[in-house]
């Protein structure tokens, strides 16, 4: 059974964080750069969107995380946290936040993507122009790169799809490069 299969039935063909029952896709949660049961959630383009942060965020709607927050499936508790962390500012979502409980290892993941720091404290990486980069975007290599540990090089143009950020260093992302996983230094990257 494939790891979206998995996901519907054990949502039962809704969205682990809305119940919506429409438009609904598989989402990896970040840093996980691999597809399983474990790191994935089955969600609404609704809530991908403001996951994503492609649309700005309809706090009422998150309100949904209420009911979410207490799943037994730990990627959706992951996502809960994330979002009430995004949206603890409005009030309702701190007192969700404070009843919530996370063991450890859940939330030393659902901090690795720094929801939970103000917006003053987040590091924030650049491309080689100054842009702003995001986990999840794609970025072209603007010089040949050696790759360190290997005999590989990593050419001039060769796209890295699917980017991962160093929570702790802005000058690193992860990406792949011909199917090896890579560390590779922001000012040699040009965002697509």
């Amino acid at each position: 059974m494939s790891v979206l299969q998995t996901l519907q039935d054990r949502s039962n063909n809704t969205c682990e964080l809305c119940s919506a029952e429409k438009d609904l896709t598989q989402y990896t949660i970040p840093p996980s750069l691999n597809e399983n049961v474990d790191n994935d959630i089955l969600v609404c383009k609704t809530c991908l969107d403001q996951i994503e942060e492609n649309i700005d965020m309809d706090p009422n709607h998150w309100r949904c995380l209420n009911d979410s927050m207490w799943s037994e499936h730990v990627a959706v508790q992951i996502m809960a946290w994330r979002m009430l962390q995004r949206l603890r500012n409005e009030g309702w979502p701190q007192d969700l936040l404070d009843m919530m409980y996370l063991d450890d290892e859940a939330l030393a993941l659902a901090r690795a993507t720094g929801e939970h720091e103000d917006e003053a404290n987040k590091i924030i990486h650049r491309d080689s122009n100054g842009v702003i980069l995001e986990s999840g975007d794609s970025v072209v290599l603007v010089k040949d790169l050696k790759v360190k540990g290997s005999s590989m090089v990593a050419k001039q143009g060769t796209a890295v799809r699917n980017i991962r950020l160093d929570h702790e260093n802005a000058e690193y992302i992860e990406g792949k490069v011909d199917g090896q996983q890579i560390v590779i230094i922001t000012q040699f990257v040009k965002k697509l």
